[in-house]
């Protein structure tokens, strides 16, 4: 047994310089200066659950709420939020900056601010989920109450998710919106980007599927189904062969549109309002308002 110990020490030897060869993990290892925060999946996920908390009183998170208690355990959660959030938002600045260029006293100062107007932001955010619930209830005539739809639908949650994390994207924050979403579209299997702008009253229905773009533009009163992509035509590349990025490219929806299963809407394209998009469906050229884009009918032979 000890005469093998070493056996192939030779080889580990190899594998662990190649693996450690700076020159060739390129963009493969995040590399740290020192102390600057990463930011954690497990503590990202807890700040959702918060959010959800703060957001939905007594259908997540502690159950015993009541009239009598609720500003009492509101209280306390928003100061657990605003601690978590506000180590979070550090690590998210710190990440995208050169590793020996992080002031982590400024860092943490511009957190602080973001995490107050981000918490600021709660009671607003609650009236829009608040429209999208009730645009999700009465687009369903399976909806039975308010209470099965936030408690039950997977859409309810990738939403929620999407407007956080919407909200901290506009405030400047990196990487942390990205992995909220991300988190929605592994937990719902809906895939929201935040940088996408989505109206009030907003529904999907059923919801396994859905795939919205970053530079997404949906009005009011949209309504979609499940397998519906709003996406992207192949892009651009620049004169080194590199996708060309930070241009709109994803549709524009107009109000009061609703579009059925599956259907797949790709570019740049304008949806007009009061338009509907059938199932099953491709579309890349503009949608009028008012018009009925679906399949076209075989002809007779």
């Amino acid at each position: 047994m000890g005469d093998n110990t070493y056996s192939n020490e030779a080889e580990l030897k190899a594998t662990v310089h190649k693996l450690a060869d700076v020159a060739k993990t390129q963009r493969m290892c995040h590399m740290r200066y020192g102390s600057e925060p990463l930011p954690s999946q497990d503590m990202i996920k807890q700040i959702v659950a918060l959010c959800r908390e703060l957001l939905f009183p007594g259908f997540f998170g502690m159950g015993n709420v009541n009239s009598y208690n609720l500003e009492y355990v509101i209280g306390l959660q928003c100061e657990r939020l605003k601690a978590m959030l506000e180590s979070q938002v550090a690590a998210g600045l710190a990440f995208e900056l050169p590793c020996d260029k992080a002031d982590l006293s400024g860092l943490y100062s511009k957190a602080e601010e973001i995490t107050r107007q981000f918490i600021y932001r709660l009671p607003e955010l609650r009236r829009v989920l608040h429209d999208d619930v009730e645009a999700i209830y009465n687009g369903d005539p399976a909806a039975t109450t308010y209470e099965e739809v936030i408690y039950c639908y997977p859409s309810v949650k990738a939403i929620t998710n999407y407007r956080l994390a919407h909200e901290l994207l506009v405030a400047g924050v990196p990487i942390l919106p990205r992995m909220i979403t991300e988190m929605a579209h592994s937990e719902t299997g809906i895939d929201i980007h935040p940088g996408a702008r989505i109206g009030r009253h907003f529904a999907i229905d059923h919801g396994t599927g859905v795939v919205i773009g970053a530079t997404t533009i949906i009005g009011d009163n949209v309504k979609i189904y499940q397998g519906v992509t709003l996406g992207a035509r192949s892009f651009a590349l620049d004169d080194n062969g590199n996708p060309v990025k930070g241009v709109p490219r994803h549709p524009i929806i107009g109000n009061n549109v609703v579009i059925y299963s599956n259907a797949t809407i790709l570019g740049r394209i304008h949806v007009g309002d009061d338009a509907v998009v059938g199932g099953n469906i491709w579309v890349t050229t503009d949608v009028a308002p008012g018009e009925h884009r679906v399949q076209a009918k075989p002809s007779k032979a």
